[in-house]
């Protein structure tokens, strides 16, 4: 997609796996509101958390494939959704969020820093920026290995009795200490994700987008299960999930979009994604605001 092959890609996302690839490769990745495209026919993950989701070079391409794909019964964008005029009526009056747990905070400056000028760019378009806490996000957080690990092993539990040399070791031994996991922890999960879903969503009240980084890390070499930042070891793989999962949680619409890198940054070539979440915008309403991004 970066590389100018595709004009657009399907994908699924459980927990990252649209908008964190579109992050680090500099490309748009919108995961709609859960349920909003089908995932008949696609693998199961997580019947909970899985989203079909669209990867594509800008946001004017999501657009046009949303307006393709979106269902009959879902508000298509119209055909003028991301003219200027469109757009600045997109921003004007607009609410946007920022949070300011440290939950929320890149490891990699240079993505609080896009995240950052995105929100000041909303604000210049008209929109109005307040800062949010969210104290139930850790525990909010926490559910998620639960719920995703639970369904996980259930789909694969025959086959990994049966043949679990065919898996390959880090797939088999993510998903066999579920087997041993009693029910009620999937069960408690689901009731806490629930309540603080309700609650996350009474945090955010008032605002109609959140605005955060998509992920803690830039993109990293490949294999590397660690990094270096600013003297900190920081572990690789939950950084690309920890800003992103939520949004599985709650069934939220969110999109990454290229955030501005400044040519004086460390490692300037590789891309920032900027997170915009819908709270009160459906998925042709945040496109919108991200056509504001890419213009501004």
């Amino acid at each position: 997609m970066a590389a100018g092959h595709l004009a657009l890609a399907l994908g699924t996302d459980t927990g990252a796996s649209v908008r964190t690839p579109a992050a680090l490769c500099g490309v748009v990745g919108l995961k709609p509101a859960f349920g909003r495209l089908s995932t008949a026919g696609v693998f199961p993950l997580s019947e909970t958390c899985d989203h079909v989701g669209l990867l594509t070079p800008d946001v004017d391409s999501a657009a046009l494939a949303w307006d393709a794909l979106a269902p009959p019964a879902s508000p298509n964008p119209r055909p003028d959704l991301l003219s200027a005029g469109a757009v600045r009526a997109a921003c004007a009056g607009l609410r946007v969020g920022t949070l300011g747990d440290g939950y929320w905070q890149a490891a990699d400056p240079t993505l609080n820093a896009a995240a950052a000028g995105a929100a000041d760019a909303l604000a210049a378009a008209g929109a109005r920026v307040v800062e949010l806490r969210t104290p139930m996000i850790d525990e909010l957080a926490a559910c998620y290995p639960e719920i995703v690990g639970a369904e996980a092993y259930a789909t694969h539990a025959r086959w990994l009795a049966e043949r679990p040399q065919d898996y390959q070791p880090p797939t088999r031994d993510r998903l066999l200490p579920f087997a041993e996991q009693p029910a009620y922890r999937y069960v408690a999960a689901l009731r806490n994700r629930r309540r603080l879903v309700d609650e996350l969503r009474a945090a955010v009240r008032g605002v109609d987008v959140l605005v955060l980084p998509t992920t803690r890390l830039r993109a990293t070499p490949i294999g590397a299960g660690e990094v270096e930042i600013g003297g900190a070891t920081v572990p690789v793989r939950p950084s690309m999930l920890a800003l992103t999962l939520p949004f599985n949680l709650s069934g939220w619409p969110a999109v990454s979009v290229p955030g501005r890198v400044p040519p004086d940054a460390p490692d300037p070539g590789l891309p920032a994604g900027v997170q915009l979440v819908g709270v009160t915008r459906d998925e042709p309403g945040l496109l919108a605001v991200a056509a504001a991004l890419a213009g501004a």
